[in-house]
């Protein structure tokens, strides 16, 4: 499955679903690091995003943790489930994507890692 996914330096995964929509959410690692979280703060539907740009925000019980768009585009989706039920976030991070993007050039994925690589970075 991870196979599947880019990986950012700042911890986010990227699946491309189909052309251009691309699924996003938070690494195992990364809610490892970040504890119970609490709260999820998700972009706004029709939100124009750039690459790199910070686009929401995750809240654990020891830090806030900024999110980044992995490609430019416009946000298509979010994950209310995850709004509602944080948590599921801890118990399946791969799982459990946060937001869609519809983007502008998917070809910008190409910029990420791959599962190796992140695992590299990560020491594991």
């Amino acid at each position: 499955m991870l196979e599947n996914l880019k990986f950012a330096q700042t911890h986010e995964w990227a699946k491309l679903e189909d052309e251009q929509i691309v699924r996003v959410g938070i690494t195992d690692f990364a809610q490892s690091e970040l504890g119970d979280i609490m709260f999820i703060d998700l972009p706004e539907i029709g939100r124009k995003v750039a690459y790199q740009e910070h686009i929401a925000v995750v809240e654990s019980v020891k830090t806030a943790s900024d999110l980044f768009s992995p490609v430019s585009g416009t946000v298509i989706a979010i994950n209310s489930a995850v709004q509602d039920e944080p948590e599921l976030v801890n118990e399946n991070a791969f799982a459990n994507w946060l937001f869609c993007i519809k983007a502008d050039n998917p070809d910008e994925l190409a910029q990420l890692m791959n599962v190796d690589a992140y695992q590299q970075m990560i020491g594991q």
